[in-house]
């Protein structure tokens, strides 16, 4: 997997990235999420196991990571991998997120699994605990699922931190989420303080693309979540036309999805979400996929109408 850089930011990353929502926490909303813990979930044999997929994604030449503050303990799982491979600062890129606070108690079966709260507050202490973990390997903190309805991008206070801490050398990002994705995006831009945006974009949802394609040419680095949206864009999932053509080509479901979403001209690093081996070297079949043009519009027609898309993640449970 060749390295690039992370649009403006100058940080080497690789075009598959490893997001770690679903491995730091036992609960998540990714279909089949449980079957791929199975039944210990204690914290560590949860360290253990995603351990063993960041070696998985190493070997297979992923170097850029993304973890948050609200995914359990992803931040320390990364920590004691970077310090058990014995890797120096910037032998990988890592990102991070701050806004939601992990509230579950490692229940699967919480009643609230995340608060969000995107004030000055909330920043200074989650950067502290983020750099308390991570130290010099954290390179990139976003602002986690800003919206236009959250104000933050409007408070005058959270924006001038974050000015400040572009200043001393911190990549400042900011992931969006939500049917107004690209509005949001667009005010990003208007802000002006932004290295980085990630957005979900899938075959499914993909009315964020304008607005990702101006952010990479202002020269934003663009970073690609639930590609493979929750997974409903793999075998486990309920497109079955997507299925039905991976088999068609000799792939799986989820390598198709993913290298869609690589094949975006304006695509820095797209997130693969693998909970397990497994799971991440299917993943990886995606970087060996040239896919014709010819599929461009039989891929077209999978796409849904925004509204009924994040219905339909909302309605995802926690598993």
């Amino acid at each position: 997997m060749s390295d690039h850089v992370l649009g403006g930011t100058g940080l080497p990353v690789s075009r598959l990235g490893l997001g770690l929502a679903a491995l730091g926490r036992p609960g998540y909303i990714n279909i089949g999420h449980c079957d791929d813990l199975g039944a210990q979930k204690d914290v560590a044999t949860l360290e253990r196991e995603a351990h063993a997929v960041l070696d998985a994604a190493y070997a297979g030449g992923i170097r850029y990571f993304d973890a948050a503050r609200s995914y359990g303990k992803a931040e320390e799982f990364l920590a004691s991998w970077l310090e058990r491979r014995g890797l120096p600062p910037g032998a990988v890129t890592v990102g991070s997120k701050w806004g939601y606070t992990y509230t579950a108690d490692w229940r699967v079966d919480a009643e609230v699994h995340e608060v969000k709260d995107l004030s000055l507050a909330t920043l200074r202490r989650q950067l502290a605990e983020s750099r308390c973990l991570l130290g010099a390997h954290l390179r990139l903190y976003q602002i986690h699922s800003a919206t236009l309805e959250s104000g933050v991008l409007e408070d005058g206070t959270v924006l001038d931190e974050l000015a400040h801490l572009r200043e001393t050398g911190l990549a400042i990002g900011l992931t969006v989420t939500g049917s107004s994705q690209r509005e949001t995006i667009e005010r990003a831009l208007d802000v002006g303080i932004f290295d980085t945006v990630q957005a979900t974009w899938n075959l499914l949802e993909r009315s964020a693309s304008p607005a990702l394609a101006a952010a990479h040419a202002a020269g934003l680095g663009v970073i690609v979540k639930e590609a493979l949206a929750n997974g409903r864009l793999t075998a486990r999932g309920d497109v079955a036309p997507l299925q039905e053509l991976a088999k068609r080509l000799g792939t799986t479901p989820d390598a198709l999805a993913l290298a869609a979403v690589l094949s975006q001209p304006w695509a820095d690093v797209v997130l693969s979400g693998a909970a397990t081996v497994d799971t991440l070297s299917s993943n990886l079949r995606a970087l060996e996929l040239d896919l014709d043009a010819e599929l461009a519009p039989e891929l077209a027609r999978l796409a849904e109408v925004p509204a009924r898309y994040w219905q339909e993640r909302a309605a995802l449970t926690w598993n």
